[in-house]
């Protein structure tokens, strides 16, 4: 297990790295840590990554003290009770118009369509960490054969609930938006809802499972309450 390593970020800020290369213990251990830190003396904020944690201190505390704090959790680090995952089940289709770049996808990864659609069903997926468009998750991390290459060049946009593949990961767009990722399905979820009492529907740890409806199905499901995905 690697060693975290600290270092300065800005006036106020620490990064805590678990790690150089993302992989599902580091990116654990990134998740929960920020957890911990969140509750340190002098602690303003703290924000978890794919495999580090963003910790913005008091300046009126100082580095020095906040350091030593961080330092010594991370002495600890794995005692801390890890909180049970809340998982969501999320219909998503990956038929047409709503898969526009599946095949393409299946190649690259060596695999045919129809098992893309499968092994991309077949297992919950975490919540590795939320950025780039407000409450908009990346989740991962699929199996070595899907660490398939970003484009070369742009998609102008993907709607609201594209979900996209690239580098054995998922990202579930929560907004419009121009990405280097390949389109392989979409759902109905809404990921960012200024009208919810919690804006943000997931968070870091979260366990998203997709399961594959028609385009018919996913027609009558787009008005249904976050695309009919199911919390349990």
């Amino acid at each position: 297990m690697n060693t975290p390593r600290i270092f300065p970020q800005g006036v106020d800020g620490l990064l805590v790295r678990f790690g150089d290369v993302l992989d599902d213990e580091t990116n654990a251990r990134a998740l929960q840590f920020a957890e911990v830190a969140a509750g340190l003396g002098g602690v303003l904020e703290a924000a978890g990554g794919l495999t580090s944690v963003y910790v913005r201190f008091d300046p009126v505390v100082g580095r020095a003290s906040v350091e030593q704090t961080v330092s010594a959790a991370l002495a600890n680090e794995g005692q801390a009770e890890a909180q049970p995952s809340r998982l969501w089940k999320v219909p998503c289709c990956f038929a047409g118009d709503y898969a526009p770049q599946l095949a393409e996808a299946a190649e690259l990864a060596g695999v045919t369509p129809g098992v893309a659609v499968t092994e991309l069903c077949a297992e919950p997926v975490r919540v590795m960490a939320i950025g780039f468009a407000p409450g908009q998750p990346y989740l991962g991390l699929l199996p070595d054969h899907w660490n398939i290459p970003r484009q070369t060049n742009l998609t102008a946009e993907v709607p609201q609930g594209a979900l996209t593949v690239a580098v054995r990961q998922l990202v579930l767009f929560a907004n419009p938006s121009p990405t280097g990722w390949r389109q392989v399905g979409r759902t109905g979820f809404r990921c960012f809802d200024m009208d919810r009492p919690e804006a943000f529907a997931l968070k870091p740890g979260d366990l998203m499972q997709f399961d594959a409806v028609s385009a018919v199905e996913f027609q009558s499901l787009l008005n249904a309450p976050m695309g009919g995905a199911v919390l349990s």
